[in-house]
């Protein structure tokens, strides 16, 4: 097979070297539709194989799996995570090669193939939005593999990821202290399992404190900044809408997104609602009001997870362990006490 470097990969595909690189190593400013054709030429012509055997530099594979975008997409959330995991490959003496791989519904092909011909020490998948059947394909895969930022049960994969049920309780338990009875819940309409285990956060609160969640606060959002406040502004047109006093929602994009389709139906926050988000997002500093909101170490998660995968190539570490990340509450604006 012919070698090929990255100059090569640039002439064949037409794009600069630079962009070659960005598009290798899962950096923004590449189309997904270009990244795509960079790798596949640089698969098509051994360049992952070549580069990694003739180096003696040690390598570990981070896979971003989206599989609908909702939630995985370009977010600070995601860019704290990659810079943690940045970080820690490096001290460890690792170095980190990211690709972007897309759920087929027919049968997985690309993260099938992406693991079949890599050549790494161990592989971090980004599982936010994976499922128990997504990990079916990779049952067989004789390499250290660490999950991030989701669990699931009864599988033989190690995860590092937040401690979501926890979380969500000291956020309701923070707007059950300061007052409010009636919370409700604005949630994702979009299964992940991190949302999962943060409901049940919620609703272990409110029966610790003999109350009860009521379905009518319910309101599923599309977890995008346009859908969540698309969503909320659709549920407050309703006849007769119910609101609580307070929300906690699923994360900061859904609280936000509420918070602007609250105030434009004249509903002030927090004098007449308040609301905690998930997450603590740059942004939450600047929105209007501040937002209250669970800061998630997302740098420490992913440099968490690599020492873990580290662990398991150094050390032939065959137990499967679940890392949970606290969280801190973050106190802003946009919660009141009220008697």
């Amino acid at each position: 097979m012919v070698r090929i470097n990255i100059s090569d990969i640039a002439s064949i595909v037409g794009v600069s070297p630079a962009t070659v690189s960005n598009a290798l190593n899962g950096k923004s400013g590449v189309s997904e539709e270009t990244r795509q054709k960079i790798i596949k030429i640089a698969r098509e012509y051994g360049y992952f194989k070549d580069n990694i055997f003739n180096t003696l530099q040690k390598t570990i594979r981070f896979i971003m799996y989206k599989k609908h975008g909702f939630v995985v997409c370009d977010t600070p959330f995601f860019t704290s995570l990659i810079e943690g995991i940045t970080k820690e490959s490096k001290a460890q003496g690792y170095e980190l090669l990211i690709s972007h791989v897309n759920f087929n519904e027919k049968d997985n092909k690309e993260l099938i193939e992406t693991i079949e011909k890599d050549y790494s020490e161990g592989i971090l998948i980004l599982a936010t939005e994976m499922t128990s059947e997504d990990l079916l394909v990779l049952k067989n895969v004789n390499v250290p593999i660490v999950m991030l930022d989701s669990y699931f049960k009864n599988s033989d994969f190690d995860s590092v990821l937040i401690n979501n049920v926890d979380a969500a309780y000291k956020a309701t338990e923070y707007l059950i202290m300061n007052g409010h009875t009636n919370i409700g819940y604005l949630h994702s309409s979009v299964h992940i399992n991190n949302f999962y285990y943060r409901r049940r956060g919620y609703l272990e609160a409110l029966t610790d404190y003999a109350l009860k969640a009521d379905k009518k606060f319910e309101v599923p959002l599309e977890p995008t900044a346009e859908g969540s406040y698309r969503d909320m502004s659709l549920y407050l047109k309703q006849k007769n809408v119910a609101l609580p006093t307070a929300f906690f929602a699923d994360n900061d994009i859904i609280a936000l997104g509420a918070m602007r389709a609250l105030k434009e139906s004249g509903i002030k926050i927090p004098e007449d609602i308040s609301i905690i988000g998930f997450d603590d997002m740059p942004f939450c500093e600047i929105s209007s009001p501040k937002l209250t909101t669970l800061k998630v170490f997302k740098q420490e998660m992913g440099k968490a997870a690599v020492r873990r995968l580290v662990d398991k190539i150094k050390e032939n570490d065959n137990s499967i362990q679940k890392i949970e990340i606290n969280t801190q509450l973050v106190i802003r604006e946009s919660v009141l006490k009220i008697n």
